[in-house]
């Protein structure tokens, strides 16, 4: 805890935001956050409620509530409130290997189970972490030096997202020699490519590459680990309408195979990287992409030469059409505002959330809710309209003389509760077609599971949702003998605080199995 009656004295202050028509001039972080002083009175609000749901990280109703890396927040609020920066840091660093990383993507879901909101705001968690985090690597507290003692043991861990950079750190930190393959050009998986430069710069992950080097770590990129290049699903197909932006001339390949007579264990860590798509007529139309393959292709052209070399999809001037109202759709929107386009609509399926919390979502249920995000905000501020349209579905994509997609024809939707099995189902409104015009559309539907070919080359199991199959959601071998699999490609698609949280737990499995024991939860 903080200060025990700092909620009552002081209120809850954060970041200040960039204003949107400001912010969209590029593609930088937009939040100036508070002085060190500030943050120190945020801590103090950190109240002496008895049990810190903040922490728990339990489901309730199907829904998180409390922080899953079980972060000890009020410790570390409390010795930022008595300016003790470097003990806040060491117990944030027990429990989370990336504070870096889960300040500024993670949705917070420590501040939603806080005790203050029950009559108030809560506690500025995510940005107290975020100070401790950079205050430490200011007064060189994070550790860049090898572990004293090694052992013997080597481990592969394909996949360098946050599981897999997670795994490699706890092994690495116990001793075991650890090889990161990632298949990209730079490690970080969707921390790099598949989050946006606005919401995690760059650099920001390249400086804990730099420390997990010097740590020990050894990352190998540009490297596909597969059935070698016999494999049916590492290239490019040539109908890809993103092929001219994804081919990688210096990709390298490893077998499976020699992979396994190579490492003592391997973890598979490549994420839930297929995405959904949407079957409707015309879907071969021009124009039309995943939100994944816009969204990477962008932030490789920014990071590589700041757009110069366009190897991007630029929408500047186009009519957008997001399909999907989740994280990715609003990065898709905030991308798209950024690139200069004439317009952008956002379709949801779903109904519009209340804009406050309903009788049957009571604290500290996850907080069922209507969120203007960043993307939207900007789209507001830009067109004056807000992007997002619920309870509607595409039912056909409209083409023109050359195969370009220039409409959309949309149905509005209407959801049912069945009273049989409790379910809403899903049912189109008669007489409520109407088109909207577009001429560049990102799916954003979501994930479907992980890419099959790195599963099947291992020879490991799937389960019907097409992750990787274990004994249970908390085990981590697979059925082949020194094989484990952490993440998205583990428990679907998640939260960076869950890969981390999968990560962590895996590398426990993985010491068992190596040593016999493990003493990384001690």
């Amino acid at each position: 805890m903080g200060k025990p009656t700092g909620f009552m004295e002081y209120e809850r202050k954060t970041s200040v935001e960039i204003s949107p028509k400001e912010r969209i001039k590029n593609f930088n972080e937009f939040h100036i956050p508070l002085s060190k002083e500030e943050q120190k009175i945020q801590a103090a609000r950190c109240m002496d409620c008895g049990v810190p749901f903040c922490q728990a990280g339990m489901m309730i109703c199907g829904m998180t509530s409390g922080c899953p890396l079980n972060n000890l927040i009020p410790e570390w609020n409390d010795m930022v409130y008595n300016d003790n920066w470097e003990h806040a840091y060491s117990r944030l660093a027990k429990t989370n290997n990336f504070p870096e990383f889960t300040s500024r993507v993670c949705p917070a879901l420590c501040e939603k189970a806080c005790t203050c909101n029950i009559n108030g705001d809560p506690v500025s968690v995510r940005e107290n972490e975020r100070a401790i985090i950079e205050n430490a690597y200011e007064q060189h507290l994070v550790p860049s030096e090898p572990p004293k003692v090694r052992t013997d043991k080597t481990v592969a861990v394909i996949g360098s997202g946050p599981s897999g950079l997670a795994v490699a750190d706890m092994l690495n930190s116990r001793g075991h020699n650890v090889t990161v393959y990632e298949r990209s050009d730079r490690p970080g998986g969707l921390l790099m490519y598949g989050i946006p430069n606005m919401k995690l710069e760059k650099w920001v992950i390249d400086r804990k590459i730099s420390y997990l080097k010097k740590r020990g770590i050894t990352f190998i990129t540009n490297t596909e680990v597969g059935p070698g290049k016999a494999m049916k699903n590492n290239s490019v197909a040539k109908d890809d309408p993103m092929k001219e932006y994804l081919k990688n001339p210096n990709q390298k390949y490893v077998k499976a195979e020699d992979i396994l007579n190579r490492y003592d264990a391997v973890v598979l860590a490549c994420g839930a990287s297929n995405p959904r798509d949407i079957k409707a007529e015309g879907r071969d139309a021009k124009g039309i992409y995943f939100a994944v393959d816009f969204l990477k292709t962008t932030t490789k052209s920014l990071v590589d030469s700041e757009f110069a070399n366009n190897k991007y999809v630029n929408v500047k001037g186009k009519k957008v059409l997001v399909i999907g109202g989740g994280d990715t759709g609003n990065d898709c929107v905030g991308t798209s505002v950024r690139e200069g386009a004439a317009d952008v609509v956002q379709l949801e399926m779903m109904p519009k959330l209340p804009d406050t919390r309903a009788a049957n979502n009571p604290w500290p249920e996850w907080p069922r809710v209507c969120k203007t995000d960043y993307g939207q905000q900007e789209a507001i501020a830009v067109y004056g309209h807000d992007p997002r349209i619920y309870e509607t579905t595409v039912k056909e994509f409209i083409k023109d003389e050359n195969g370009n997609v220039k409409a959309a024809r949309c149905v509005k939707l209407d959801w049912k509760k069945d009273s049989e099995t409790g379910r809403m189902n899903m049912t189109e409104i008669a007489d409520s077609e109407y088109v909207i015009e577009c001429d560049t559309v990102l799916i954003a539907a979501g994930f479907l599971g992980c890419q099959t070919y790195v599963a099947e080359s291992f020879g490991v199991e799937l389960n019907p949702r097409t992750n990787v199959k274990t004994e249970g959601p908390d085990k981590y071998a697979t059925n082949v003998p020194k094989v484990f699999a952490a993440g998205d490609m583990h428990r679907g698609q998640s939260l960076v605080v869950w890969a981390i949280h999968e990560g962590r737990e895996a590398a426990v499995e993985v010491d068992t199995m190596l040593m016999g024991y493990s003493n990384m939860q001690d």
